[in-house]
């Protein structure tokens, strides 16, 4: 069982659900993606996505597209990137995760890529738009480097491809809520609970946490009653942002402000 895996174990074991948090790197301004990490962690966060920008995230909503604008226009590079993971992973256990498309892995070059990863301790990474295949050099570079590869499913995803997707994944199998982009509005959760309960029924193998629309302690605190975990992003971007453009702010006030919004969050997951 991989590191990642083992650390959602440990809470499944005390009866407490995950708390997955993303933000982009580089975002909003590239120095301050290491304090926001050390923030987010400060709060409580379970693991964390380091969103690896890229100029057309096909299946972003309009905060994370931005905030990927925004952090490749102040010059962010996947160089950087990795750099920011390593200096997190070198002070945290916290699991580190990258989340972001296979154009611009492919371009670093995807043995690199993974090596990279791997060697900046990173423990699994989030490729939206790489087809699951075992025979992609995407899955059997992250297997050779011991990157987990988290797969996504569905309202949508027919049995068959679940199946295919809970064998694939390594870290956890990744909900999303909606058939929609980042940030979507979830409107009524019931059939977004009876859909988890459904791929539960499916997914054995690996832990189940749902990400798309969550923003809120209740929205968690909903989602996880048929979930293992929620992921929380473009409402999280949304509020860094609002931060770091209020000029009255200093630095510090922001960081402590992202703090106590993971710790409310976090606080949805534990009964």
């Amino acid at each position: 069982m991989s590191r990642l895996r083992t650390h959602l174990q440990s809470l499944l074991d005390r009866q407490e659900k995950a708390l997955g948090l993303f933000i982009t790197s580089g975002f909003p301004q590239r120095q301050a993606t290491p304090d926001l990490l050390r923030a987010m962690d400060a709060g409580g966060a379970d693991f964390i996505e380091l969103g690896m920008p890229f100029s057309d995230p096909l299946a972003e909503g309009l905060p994370i597209q931005r905030s990927s604008a925004r952090a490749l226009a102040g010059g962010i590079t996947m160089k950087d990137t990795l750099a920011h993971a390593a200096a997190f992973t070198a002070s945290s256990d916290t699991p580190l995760l990258l989340m972001g498309y296979g154009n611009p892995v492919m371009r670093y070059g995807i043995s690199n890529f993974f090596r990279d990863a791997g060697s900046s301790g990173v423990q699994g990474v989030i490729l939206p738009d790489v087809l699951p295949d075992p025979d992609s050099p995407f899955f059997r570079a992250a297997a050779e480097h011991g990157v987990d590869t988290v797969c996504l499913v569905s309202p949508t995803t027919p049995t068959e491809r679940l199946e295919r997707i809970d064998e694939l994944s390594s870290g956890f199998v990744y909900a999303v809520s909606v058939t929609g982009v980042t940030g979507s509005d979830t409107g009524d959760q019931d059939p977004i609970l009876d859909y988890l309960r459904r791929i539960r029924s499916t997914i054995r193998r690996n832990p189940v946490l749902v990400g798309f629309g969550i923003r809120s302690a209740a929205n968690v605190r909903a989602m996880v009653s048929a979930a293992d975990g929620a992921i929380v992003g473009s409402a999280l971007v949304d509020f860094v942002g609002a931060l770091w453009d209020d000029p009255t702010l200093g630095h510090q006030d922001r960081l402590d402000a992202v703090t106590a919004f993971v710790a409310d969050l976090k606080a949805g997951t534990k009964r």
